[in-house]
């Protein structure tokens, strides 16, 4: 093991535990519920299952033809769902590898799948959304479809909010929200411009969104008031909530960005600006109950930050290529990051 950058004052360590490499570009990363397995997807197509623990290789799947561009767990764990631009959606048994179905996303790729957080272990109770072009549709556990809604238009992003069951889209005219069991029923916050990310508060206060034309919005989820910042050089496509809903950490430079939106809200005040990157973000990840913010950029480096605490870096490590994907583990103690180059590395987080 290699200590890849140094203690702090904290006695924040981050230590590599284990190297892979996969086809090429890692496209998706995401843990198993219980955090024993993990799913990388690369662009090329094949999706890898491997043990944590120790990074060994379970399962190569071979994804999606022309392609991956989504991966999501279902709450037990038992089943994980990917989309791609052959136009298909398809889940996959953990344990033994295989297909159990295979579903017709609704346009010629599928750009997003995610299930929803509310269902937890319960595997009756879960649902898959997909997003294709201006369609989205709603599955069942084992992939029957269940509801199919046509938006306005391409539907960029979804999410589902975490204090609820309602699904958030993204998308050119602003924001939609829709309920599974009231699916025609959809409530739309309407903006004159292209939403291309969106990211729920934890306490389902705030949908936050990066747009096309380099800004970030904030809406009220309950009256759909919104507020708009701007300033940022390129369109916004990080956004992460820390576990309070207190910080709210962006993208669109090299510099991250973290609005406090306690009290009144982001309107009229100062962002911290975090500085040591020297090229674009390209992921933001906060730990889900601890207080550190991850982010991750082109210039290979996955650097740790204590927003509101201190303004320089805790920790960090270094790929060589450019980093496309972080993602910590449930119990906040390991974090996982992707490549341009295909490299996925394993780190304990201490301290």
């Amino acid at each position: 093991m290699s200590r890849l950058i140094r203690r702090t004052e904290k006695a924040q360590t981050v230590t590599a535990r284990w190297r892979r490499v996969i086809a090429d570009h890692v496209i998706g990363l995401a843990w198993s519920p219980d955090g024993r397995m993990l799913a990388a997807a690369a662009v090329s197509g094949e999706i890898v299952l491997l043990n944590a623990a120790d990074g060994t290789i379970r399962h190569r799947l071979p994804g999606h033809e022309f392609g991956t561009m989504s991966i999501s767990w279902r709450g037990d764990g038992q089943i994980l769902a990917s989309a791609g631009q052959d136009g298909k959606v398809r889940l996959w048994d953990a344990q033994s590898g295989t297909s159990t179905a295979e579903m017709a996303g609704g346009a010629m790729w599928v750009e997003r799948v995610a299930w929803n957080r509310a269902a937890g272990k319960t595997a009756d109770q879960a649902i898959l959304a997909s997003a294709a072009g201006k369609v989205l549709r709603l599955w069942s556990p084992n992939g029957e479809l269940r509801h199919e809604y046509r938006h306005d238009s391409t539907i960029q992003d979804i999410e589902w909010k975490p204090a609820g069951r309602d699904l958030v889209m993204a998308a050119y005219g602003g924001i939609a929200f829709v309920h599974p069991d009231k699916p025609d029923r959809v409530r739309q916050f309407k903006w004159q411009g292209a939403a291309w990310v969106c990211a729920c508060s934890p306490n389902g206060k705030y949908v936050a969104t990066g747009d096309q034309d380099a800004t970030i919005h904030f809406w009220d989820a309950r009256t759909g008031k919104d507020l708009q910042m701007w300033g940022y050089p390129t369109k916004v496509r990080e956004l992460a909530w820390d576990s309070r809903s207190r910080y709210l950490a962006t993208g669109g430079s090299a510099t991250v960005v973290v609005w406090d939106c306690s009290g009144r809200g982001p309107e009229g005040s100062k962002p911290l600006q975090l500085e040591a990157h020297t090229d674009t973000l390209t992921a933001l990840s906060f730990q889900h109950r601890g207080s550190l913010l991850a982010s991750a950029a082109r210039d290979g480096r996955v650097i740790l930050w204590h927003p509101g605490q201190r303004e320089t870096p805790v920790a960090g490590h270094q790929h060589k290529g450019a980093v496309s994907r972080i993602a910590w583990s449930p119990d906040d103690k390991q974090l996982v990051s992707g490549d341009s180059e295909g490299e996925i590395v394993l780190c304990d987080v201490q301290g």
